[in-house]
């Protein structure tokens, strides 16, 4: 017979921190409780539920857009290339500095288009100089590619997605009062296991206790479409900062954390899950990009923009920290439905 743990019902210790701080440091005396007393949240990760979640965002068309990077990743001088769903992708800027994207192979011998020099928006191949223009020409012609300030995109023809103007950009604070940060980290699975990660955040207490503490799904106000949650990020063994967040995916590829109460309102974390095609063995390869758009209305957060610098390596380490933890269950939940074993 199992026993279940038991739910933390001791009484909370009153914040030893004075009212008139944390009106303006928001944080919250609440002591990380052990494992044997967290309150399971198995019930309520019910696969048919997850599984639900996952259709509604996997019915959501993508119009062709995928994320290739962070827009500091390409500069005026030289190229970089991508492998994207299989195509090579090269990227460079054009003489204005709008984001330029196109097959990757050079059209005279093939060359790949990487590292090339970039010459007043003109690219000349590595090989023999051959010069491609932005706007391209019978022999090579550019595919459709945005730079929205904190991600590059490119648009690809793709089987059963119809062309978009733009991708489904989530909502974000204005770029001059964010701090925003891009993490990338590849993994073995598709798309659609990294989606389904996110749309599981009853596990975050649970796998990412270093991380997150308190963690309820509020079903009253959540549906097959949005997920809200309530959740304290933790700062130390005994104290967090407790915030109401909402889970949303625009597109097929994409899913949006928007805190919408708390400390960081307005503050968006997007996920975004780029297939690149398969590895040796035949199998799938996945490319997270993780941008973290952080915001807030107080005043002080004017010193953290001007720390941004030093802000932007620390919330790539922590956002690397939880995906190495959430690629192994991307990772695991894929090898098991290859294996037709997968309880979803």
């Amino acid at each position: 017979m199992s026993v279940e743990p038991r739910r933390d019902t001791r009484p909370q210790r009153p914040s030893r921190i004075p009212a008139a701080v944390r009106a303006r440091i928001p944080l919250a005396w609440a002591p990380q409780p052990p494992e044997q007393r967290m309150a399971p949240s198995w019930r309520q990760a019910r696969p048919s539920r997850i599984a639900a979640a996952l259709r509604v965002a996997q019915g959501r068309d993508p119009g062709g857009w995928y994320v290739v990077g962070a827009s500091g990743d390409v500069g005026r001088s030289t190229s970089v290339t991508r492998t994207i769903a299989g195509v090579e992708v090269v990227l460079w800027r054009d003489a204005d500095g709008a984001l330029v994207a196109g097959p990757g192979a050079c059209p005279h011998l093939g060359a790949l288009l990487t590292g090339c020099t970039v010459a007043d928006g003109t690219l000349y191949c590595r090989w023999h100089g051959y010069p491609i223009e932005p706007r391209g020409d019978a022999s090579w012609r550019p595919f459709q590619a945005l730079d929205d300030g904190v991600l590059l995109w490119v648009r690809l023809p793709t089987q059963g997605e119809t062309p978009t103007e733009r991708p489904a950009l989530p909502v974000r604070s204005p770029a001059d009062l964010s701090v925003s940060a891009v993490m990338v980290e590849p993994g073995t699975c598709e798309p659609e296991d990294v989606i389904a990660n996110r749309l599981d955040p009853w596990h975050g207490a649970w796998f990412h206790p270093y991380s997150f503490s308190h963690l309820t799904v509020d079903d009253a106000a959540s549906d097959e479409s949005t997920l809200v949650v309530d959740v304290t990020f933790r700062l130390s063994r005994n104290v967090g900062v407790p915030v109401r967040a909402a889970f949303t995916c625009p597109d097929a590829r994409t899913i949006v954390m928007t805190i919408t109460e708390g400390e960081g309102a307005g503050s968006v974390v997007e996920t975004h899950a780029t297939p690149l095609g398969v590895d040796a063995a035949g199998r799938p390869r996945t490319m997270v990009t993780e941008a973290t758009i952080a915001y807030s209305p107080r005043s002080g957060f004017g010193v953290a923009r001007a720390l941004a610098p030093v802000l932007r390596p620390a919330i790539k380490r922590t956002a690397r920290r939880l995906w190495v933890d959430d690629l192994a269950y991307a990772e695991r939940r894929y090898a098991l439905r290859a294996r037709g074993e997968y309880p979803g």
